[in-house]
């Protein structure tokens, strides 16, 4: 397949295409028009950030990067997809190669991380190693903040949680790559290219 055909942009970049990524990605994963379609118009610079693979001018694949809140320097693959009737061709490797690429250089991180069932081959093959796994639901912050309030002059010390998810499960056959949902996570550093 001819490199010069493909394109790989963020899809908030071609807001038009929103739909046709949409339509993509529930081909796989079921999932409401409205609630996907919202997840979508998310997508900014700043992360989350959705990629889309075009082909001659139509989607045929998709990429989403989320924040991991406990590590700065890097980003998570939500997921990956290509259309079923393109797979084969080398696009998943291409669309992973743009990715590490798009996050290295516009994004600046050092590390991405993803997790996978079933295809795990696929991402060891693209330089991904087995990791720890890795949350993208929220961390634990402290705020502190001293102000005055109606002409007292003593402070105040404001403390601000955000919802702190339990940790992941253990897993069950004393691997810390495999939870019981049999997925594996794996990470790239991307300054090892």
């Amino acid at each position: 397949m001819a490199c010069e055909d493909l394109i790989v942009c963020p899809l908030h970049r071609v807001p038009e295409r929103i739909k046709e990524c949409c339509q993509l990605i529930n081909s796989e994963w079921k999932r409401s028009e409205t609630a996907r379609i919202r997840s979508l118009e998310c997508s900014s610079d700043n992360l989350p950030t959705s990629l889309i693979l075009l082909k001659n001018g139509i989607v045929v694949g998709h990429c989403k990067l989320s924040r991991i809140p406990t590590i700065n320097d890097a980003c998570f693959v939500e997921s990956v997809v290509i259309a079923k009737l393109c797979r084969g061709f080398g696009l998943g490797k291409y669309l992973m190669k743009k990715t590490e690429e798009y996050c290295r250089t516009f994004l600046k991180l050092n590390t991405i991380y993803l997790s996978t069932r079933g295809q795990e081959n696929f991402y060891a093959k693209l330089g991904y190693e087995n990791c720890e796994p890795v949350s993208i639901y929220g961390s634990c912050t402290k705020t502190n903040s001293t102000s005055t309030h109606n002409n007292s002059s003593s402070p105040s010390i404001k403390l601000n949680f955000t919802n702190c998810p339990p940790p992941p499960p253990m897993p069950l056959n004393n691997s810390p790559n495999i939870l019981p949902n049999d997925k594996t996570f794996m990470k790239k550093h991307l300054n090892e290219n």
